[in-house]
């Protein structure tokens, strides 16, 4: 297993799949609660835990997703809303090392993922095969990204994220 990248790395989906978009949606949709239970009994100490060597904290990661998949909502309007916007790409690690996400306790961020996601989900699935094809740029992939790839690559980053917290348990001894 790559600890880089212990949920496997990222691949574009090439085409619309209703069926392959409804199973990430439901990803999306269950989310929150699954990282709540994976970090359930964890303290002060183990927030304050590198994932990996010279990365982040479990609190960062967490602060980490609710600035990400913020963006991601904000892009999916964007997509269903404008014609191609160009998107604005931030600096995730400059984020992560902003007060809020070194200073403030991670359930200030999970209280925001859980009805955020449930608002993500909700429109996702609320969208007709047009919409799900329809797109934004992205300058830094120099590449157009259609609404569909939204669903995959969401519903990764968590597992992405949450196995990262997963493997920091199974090595320290948390399980």
């Amino acid at each position: 297993m790559d600890s880089n990248n212990p949920a496997g790395p990222y691949t574009s989906p090439t085409e619309y799949d209703p069926g392959m978009v409804a199973g990430q949606i439901e990803e999306i949709a269950a989310f929150p609660s699954e990282l709540r239970h994976c970090i359930s009994d964890f303290d002060d100490e183990k927030f304050a835990t590198f994932t990996l060597p010279g990365q982040w904290t479990v609190s960062q990661v967490i602060h980490h997703l609710v600035d990400s998949h913020i963006s991601a909502f904000m892009r999916l309007k964007w997509a269903l809303t404008e014609d191609n916007p160009v998107i604005k790409p931030y600096d995730e690690s400059a984020c992560v090392n902003l007060p809020d996400a070194l200073e403030m306790h991670p359930e200030e961020a999970l209280a925001i993922l859980a009805p955020l996601h449930r608002r993500f989900a909700f429109l996702l699935s609320h969208l007709a095969e047009a919409q799900m094809n329809r797109t934004y740029h992205h300058p830094d992939l120099n590449r157009d990204v259609p609404v569909y790839e939204i669903a995959a690559l969401y519903s990764w980053h968590g597992r992405h994220h949450m196995a990262h917290i997963q493997l920091l348990k199974k090595d320290r001894g948390w399980q």
